[in-house]
């Protein structure tokens, strides 16, 4: 059984090497990554070199420190990112860098952390390190999130583990099965899953919808508008230089960006969302020409208003999601109170920043030609999922046509 985990587990660092961040000899390759997780970044490391990098950096995190600096650090000093941060982060972005995420952490980590800290290191590290977040944004970096187990979280997900060891040996199983990694060649699996999202984004792209209509019993009754020149993305990315990447392994999602300004209506969230290391349950927006007016959540409340004032963004939609109820993490029963692998269970919306890359010519605009176009603006990009078993989305035509895109949760196209 370990020997084949482990041979699953070295798959799965080469599928993130060569499909995820999709690594060319020479390149930097740049792992951010938990300090627990250490045996397994030694494997994305090894696998980094069989494949050409010219060198690997590695920045760790440790939820132990981080809620130590929290606790005893002030305020003002989130507000700023350091200098020599900043110069590691663009400099290996200017320099072509590819960039991997490892997640994982404990849902609990900052349970009673003033939420304004995390927001604020997070606004800080995506305004002030220009050069890092424009090439992730404009396809000059490829990047990649993926998840790789911690105790305090496998032990949240699996409550009823005998002790750590097991915890994260189940979810390693669980990381591997999302992963398309649990047996046979994940490289290949991989491309034939990518071929059948770029089929149903396509398949979106040719209806040339004016909005969709989100309805369920549980009180969502929500109206979103679609820039006229939207383009539906899901699965790989493209670079400028026209090389794929995918940037979220797992992936389930058809996603595009909507109109800054056009929402009307309320939408309730159906799972958990945990922001900056902490929980909000129960959360539901109503929105007026594209904006949250008003808000609630039966916990958590204080982080959702963080979120929602992070900026004049982050009160309005940058992403649209649809995802099928019967995905593999649907399936799976699971709730992983982790965002990447949570969203990919249900059709999700997005608090914050637009995508370029969902405007036709999108590469070749800037902020303003962008925000011109409808597409949201914002220091944020918070994922809350939305998908329900009963869930209808109709998409509206120009014309005043009405096309089913979702019944019951499921496809309808």
């Amino acid at each position: 059984m370990r020997q084949d985990l482990d041979r699953r587990m070295d798959d799965y660092a080469d599928l993130l090497v060569r499909v995820g961040v999709a690594l060319q000899p020479g390149q930097e390759l740049v792992v951010d990554a938990p300090v627990e997780a250490a045996a397994f970044v030694r494997r994305v490391v090894r696998a980094a070199y069989a494949a050409g990098a010219g060198h690997v950096t590695t920045n760790w995190s440790d939820d132990a420190l981080r809620r130590l600096e929290y606790e005893n650090v002030a305020l003002e000093w989130f507000e700023e990112t350091p200098s020599w941060k900043r110069e590691q982060m663009d400099s290996l972005a200017a320099q072509g860098a590819c960039f991997l995420s490892l997640t994982g952490s404990d849902p609990a980590a900052l349970d009673g952390i003033d939420p304004a800290k995390p927001v604020a290191a997070a606004t800080a590290r995506n305004s002030q390190c220009a050069v890092w977040r424009h090439g992730l944004d404009f396809g000059e970096n490829a990047w990649c999130i993926a998840g790789v187990p911690v105790a305090a979280w496998s032990r949240v997900v699996f409550p009823d583990a005998e002790d750590d060891e097991q915890a994260n040996e189940r979810m390693w199983e669980a990381i591997l099965a999302t992963a398309r990694a649990d047996g046979g060649d994940p490289v290949a699996a991989w491309r034939e899953h990518d071929a059948e999202l770029a089929k149903r984004r396509e398949a979106m792209n040719d209806l040339g919808l004016e909005a969709l209509r989100y309805r369920s019993a549980n009180g969502t009754d929500l109206a979103v508008g679609l820039p006229s020149a939207h383009v539906w993305g899901g699965g790989s990315m493209r670079l400028a230089d026209g090389r794929e990447f995918q940037p979220n392994i797992p992936t389930e999602e058809v996603f595009t960006s909507p109109g800054r300004l056009r929402a009307e209506g309320v939408v309730r969230s159906t799972m958990p969302l945990v922001y900056q290391g902490t929980t909000i349950r129960g959360m539901w927006l109503r929105f007026e020409a594209g904006r949250v007016v008003e808000f609630g959540a039966d916990e958590g409340r204080a982080s959702l208003e963080r979120l929602l004032a992070v900026d004049e963004g982050a009160r309005r939609l940058g992403e649209v999601a649809l995802i099928a109820k019967d995905t593999p993490i649907r399936r799976s029963g699971l709730l992983f109170y982790n965002t990447l692998f949570d969203e990919n269970a249900s059709c999700h919306l997005a608090l914050g920043k637009g995508f370029a890359e969902c405007q036709r010519d999108g590469s070749s605009l800037d902020e303003d030609e962008l925000l011109a176009r409808g597409v949201n603006r914002s220091h944020a990009h918070v994922d809350f999922m939305v998908g329900a078993d009963d869930l209808s989305i109709t998409g509206l035509t120009a014309s005043g046509g009405e096309v089913p895109v979702f019944e019951d949760g499921l496809w309808a196209l």
